[in-house]
Formats: C-alpha cells, structure tokens, sequence
C-alpha cells in the first residue's frame, strides 16, 4: 500500500491492519434497519437511477384439461408467462471526514488515528441505518393519513397530512404518476373517491413522521362531511398498518375510518397486536417457515412485560433469560431487536402522549443498491497520496498531508447508494389465497402509544 507519504506514528496502523478492523468495529457495531435490505450491486454507467425487474408467479391450475382439445402440436394448450413489476433505485453518495493534525496530536498520535477510524465508521452505520429506516417507514407509511385543513364548502380538492403512497399507481408492474388516466380509489372520510391529481405543498408542514404534506385532487367533488380536519383519507392499495384495540382498517368495524389522531393513552403494544402483524406479514407473503424481525424502541418492548398475555407465557419463568436481561429475543415467530432508530414523535392532538411506530418486517422487504465505481475508484487510488479500503460496501478514505505545512491527515468515509422498498403487488388472491391488495406487502407498521 502507498502509505510513504503517512507519518511514521501511523504506518504501522495502516500496515498492520488495525484502522480497516477500527472501521469496521464501527460500522457493524449494532444491528438495524440496514440489516432488513437485500443487496445488489449497481453497475457502472448506468445513470442516477436504476430500474429492477422482479418476476412474479403464475395462478395455480385447478381446472383439468378436456379430454377431447388434447390434440394437435399444443395439446389444446395456451402458453401464460408469468407477470413482473418494477422498481426504481435513485442512487446518491454520501460522507463525512475528519481531520488529524499530527503535529498538535503528538501524544497518542496512534492511538487517536484509530479513534477517529472508529467513530467514522460508527457514523456512518448510523447514517446508512438511518437511510434504510427511512426508506423503509416512508413505503409502509405511505397510503395512510387524513385531511389537514376542513373544506368550507365541497370541493374536488383537498388538503392533507402526507401525500406519499398516493401519488403513484401501478400500472402494468410499474409504478407511474397519478393523472386523469392513471386513477387510483382512496377513501376519504366515509366515502370512496377517484384520485386523479397529487401536488406537494411549497412548504412542508405535515406533522407525520417523514411526512410531505400536500393536497389530492378527485374526479369528483369531496362532501364537507367527509372533508372535514382529521377524517381518515386512505388509499385502497396502502400496506397494512396496525395501532391497537382495533383502530386499523380491518381491526374493527371502525377501524377504517379512524387514523394515528384517535390513538389514546390506552393504546400501548400488546402481544396480540404484534400477532395480528405476524398474521397479516404471513397472509400477504405466504412466508411461513422463517422468522420475522421487529424494530421497536425500548418503551414498547417495556410495555410488552405489562401485557396479561405476555406475563401468562413467562409465568413462573423468574429464572429466564428473557426475564433476567428484560429483552425477548425469539417469540411467537418474531425477532425481537431493540432499537433506539425507532421513529417516535409527539402525539398530534394529546401533546402529552407520544406515538410509536414498531415495524414487523419479513425477508425481501428492503433492498439496498451499492455502486460498484466505489471499489474501481479503490483500485485507480492505489500508489497515489491516499488510502482507500472498501469495508462492508462503505469506503474509508486516508490521505496524506497535502497542507503546506504537511501537518493535517484526512480520514474520511464515502457511501454511493440507494434503498428502496420493492412492490409485491403481483402476489395476489390469485395467487395467494390470503393476500390483499396492498401494493407493498413485506413488512407492517404499528402505531401505538
């Protein structure tokens, strides 16, 4: 390696190996959202974003062949192919760096060339954990929000909370933007409505966590009944999202019409709401043999130990691992992983409550793009001022003083890539029996208090 042009107190760190490990301890320092994504490499070329086909299934047959059309080359056969959809990765680079001035840092020079290896690499597990959690929450949240501002009269437009999950449809396995062509249904209130416009607000005032406020357009005028401040507005293809007691569309008689507002202080997570998710991620998916991961934050696992069903299934179990550590680990098929990424905001009506967003997630349900010119740009470095090592998809970067005073070392990081939340919506009742609509079926969000 071209480390010539290193001070000496810090060639034996790069020789020996320690400041790629010191990265590295950082960067896989914790489990997280990052873990959910399947990875694939982005090629060279290829533009800023990349379009990904995934194929579907084909529909069981049930119906047995006539006896009299088995003639001919085809055996009264039709050939059917199998359906596919797409998705689109945007791919964007991010870093940071930070500085070492080997003349003022002389004591323990060494010793801080590692540290700072250290804290690059655990900011950017950080940073790449708090991409995917985003990308992910902003595809399961999508598709569920309400009417911001009450109309004073029935109007075909409104405003609401979050415009994400309406502003596309899927139409031929590809997602494309709503118009007066490419409708989508949505529920706004108690009625159903024919969205044919999505326009995001100038500013940005939506109080859902990620959220983009904005105003839908229907074919049709909207009552003031139903567009009235805080009425559900849902999209028919939304993915499942659960809040306890029912209040979730097809938890309740009501459960359709009510949204994240109506959550009380009675609405902490419960066993049996971490279950219906399991049911709706095994219903949707068809996935029944593997366990399923749940991100949520402290304060929900601690209101699990409070759950009369939860207590019933440790009960005498005082000696446990579970009861000793306070953390449940493989329960009822669900990984339990405590997060401290979990998304938490003030409750939009009761500001003395705070809302919660577990999320249930199942294989497949993220998928995370790396740019493969990361490590050609490695390579090319090689026998030139700096140092570049390609740690679990993420670049550190080393280079020698370029001051004239020859005195400050950079250390950075660099990441080019993406995440995106792929559809499923080919894997329908046709082809599962249990599925529903939903465009996005891997993972279900749970909002409680």
């Amino acid at each position: 390696m071209a480390i010539q042009n290193m001070p000496t107190a810090l060639q034996a760190a790069i020789q020996q190996g320690f400041l790629e490990r010191e990265f590295q301890d950082g960067l896989t320092s914790g489990l997280g959202f990052r873990a959910i994504a399947d990875r694939e490499v982005v090629n060279i070329n290829v533009g800023e974003t990349v379009t990904k086909t995934r194929r579907g299934l084909k529909a069981p047959v049930t119906t047995p062949m006539t006896p009299s059309s088995n003639t001919g080359l085809d055996n009264g056969l039709t050939a059917s192919s199998f359906t596919v959809e797409q998705y689109t990765l945007g791919i964007d680079q991010y870093a940071d760096t930070i500085d070492l001035n080997v003349v003022t840092s002389q004591v323990g020079i060494a010793n801080q060339f590692l540290a700072n290896a250290r804290t690059n690499g655990t900011q950017a597990r950080q940073s790449l954990d708090r991409l995917a959690r985003n990308a992910l929450f902003a595809a399961y949240q999508g598709g569920n929000t309400f009417v911001r501002v009450s109309l004073g009269a029935a109007a075909a437009t409104i405003s609401v909370d979050d415009v994400r999950g309406f502003e596309n449809v899927l139409v031929g396995g590809k997602f494309v933007s709503v118009s007066g062509t490419n409708t989508a249904t949505v529920l706004v209130g108690s009625t159903t409505y024919t969205l044919t416009g999505v326009t995001r607000d100038g500013t940005n005032v939506s109080t859902t966590f990620g959220g983009i406020s904005g105003t839908l357009t229907f074919s049709t005028n909207v009552t003031t009944a139903n567009g009235t401040l805080g009425n559900v507005v849902y999209h028919t293809n939304a993915p499942v999202l659960l809040r306890p007691n029912g209040k979730w569309s097809g938890g309740s008689a009501f459960g359709g019409t009510t949204t994240q507002r109506a959550l009380a202080s009675t609405d902490v997570l419960t066993l049996s709401v971490i279950e219906d998710a399991v049911a709706q991620l095994r219903n949707n998916t068809g996935i029944m043999d593997q366990m399923f991961n749940l991100y949520l934050d402290n304060v929900s696992m601690r209101q699990l130990f409070s759950d009369a069903d939860f207590k019933q299934l440790y009960q005498g179990q005082y000696g446990s691992t579970e009861a000793k550590r306070g953390q449940v680990f493989q329960l009822m098929g669900v990984n339990f992983i405590p997060t401290t990424e979990a998304p938490v905001q003030q409750h939009q009506v009761t500001t003395t409550l705070t809302v919660r967003r577990p999320v249930l997630v199942a294989p497949g349900a993220l998928v995370e793009g790396d740019f493969a010119g990361m490590t050609q740009k490695a390579s090319e470095t090689a026998g030139i001022n700096s140092e570049i090592q390609m740690v679990d998809g993420v670049a550190q970067v080393v280079r020698g003083p370029l001051d004239r005073l020859s005195q400050i070392v950079s250390q950075s990081w660099f990441w080019i890539g993406g995440f995106v939340a792929p559809t499923d919506a080919t894997a329908n009742s046709n082809i599962i029996p249990t599925a529903g609509a939903q465009y996005l079926k891997r993972a279900v969000v749970i909002e409680h208090v």
